[in-house]
């Protein structure tokens, strides 16, 4: 089988597929992996685990010849290779490897956010490689539920499988907060690309409202993005920058994610978050807003608690119960890392999509 993605840097789809190759070795798949652009650490990771891989150059996804020029690449490779299926794991993959794949394998998608935030001249493609697609793989069903209802995707088509993490690796054993933090009695913070669905405006309001009542509260926020100075200006202007600590973007997460006690995801658009189950699995209590895949994650009261997006208010009230309530974040970061432990692993995932390529052949 081939699992295709634009690159495979850091994002969430790129370490999923890396898991699912890695997971799939020395069993019933061979598994090769194909990308649009060369290089990226996660690649480095599964050629030196063996795991056969190519590279279809595409310069731009806006130029059809160039695309051709690809998906004629990919459709060789796997004539050449014997490949039975090809799996496409993000947006970019999906318009390239699907139309090339058809009629050679069985083809497979994946749909892992919400289309709105794809390009304009992407959506319509999309929706052709629906069409093409034995199966499409989403990872919540809040995104199984917008295929069907807004892009008219037949349900019986489509197949749940969720995110895995590495809970070795993200665990909340040696909590103990980065150099930066080391002075906080409560630190709120997330760790996310700084986009403008994330909201970050929102958290910043949120964390002002609840920091003059807390003032011993600290805002961590990792990572990088457009929203960077947007949300630099904000804190100042709400009086909080000299309570913020802005750290650019990290591959090593899990030290943060264990300097943090409240983990906000304030997001307006959100599938199933790596970051966030990452944050429950360190021994953060979550603090999510009620959109896509995130109440498939934190159940209120239970492992977490959950406000409406977009409302600064109903965050601060939220941030303020937890840090009235010591013992009840104790409670829900515990009960969160159980979960995550139990029902999230990486041998869960990739067992999971085994046996979608297994239906698939079958």
């Amino acid at each position: 089988m081939l699992l295709v993605a634009q690159e495979l840097g850091q994002g969430g789809s790129e370490r999923q597929l890396a898991v699912t190759a890695m997971g799939l070795r020395g069993g019933w798949f061979q598994p090769h992996v194909g990308t649009f652009r060369p290089g990226g650490f996660r690649l480095r990771e599964l050629q030196e685990a063996g795991v056969a891989s190519a590279c279809f150059p595409l310069p731009s996804f806006t130029r059809p010849a160039a695309m051709a020029r690809a998906g004629w690449g990919l459709r060789d490779y796997v004539r050449r290779n014997g490949i039975g299926i090809v799996h496409s794991y993000d947006a970019p993959g999906n318009v390239v490897a699907a139309p090339a794949a058809y009629g050679a394998a069985r083809v497979i998608t994946s749909q892992r956010a919400y289309r709105e935030l794809a390009p304009g001249w992407m959506r319509p493609l999309l929706r052709m490689t629906d069409r093409l697609a034995d199966r499409i793989v989403v990872n919540c069903r809040a995104i199984e539920r917008h295929l069907v209802e807004q892009e008219g995707v037949r349900a019986d088509k489509i197949r749940l499988c969720y995110n895995g993490i590495d809970v070795e690796r993200f665990r909340p054993e040696g909590r103990e907060r980065p150099a930066a933090l080391r002075e906080a009695e409560l630190t709120v913070g997330v760790v996310c690309a700084l986009r403008p669905e994330k909201d970050l405006g929102t958290l910043a309001e949120g964390f002002a409202r609840a920091w003059r009542e807390r003032p011993e509260m600290r805002l961590a926020v990792v990572g990088s993005g457009p929203e960077r100075e947007p949300l630099e200006r904000r804190l100042t202007e709400l009086g909080v920058r000299g309570a913020a600590h802005l750290e650019p973007s990290t591959s090593d997460v899990a030290p943060w994610l264990r300097g943090i006690d409240i983990f906000v995801l304030p997001s307006k658009s959100e599938a199933l978050s790596n970051s966030l189950m990452e944050a429950m699995a360190c021994g953060c209590v979550a603090v999510a807003s009620a959109v896509g895949g995130n109440p498939e994650l934190v159940r209120k009261g239970e492992t977490g608690l959950l406000f409406p997006a977009g409302d600064a208010e109903a965050l601060a009230g939220c941030l303020l119960q937890l840090a009235r309530e010591p013992e009840q974040r104790r409670r829900m970061a515990a009960q969160a890392r159980r979960r995550m432990e139990t029902e999230f692993t990486l041998p869960a995932a990739a067992k999971r999509m085994e046996e979608i390529y297994a239906e698939v052949l079958e």
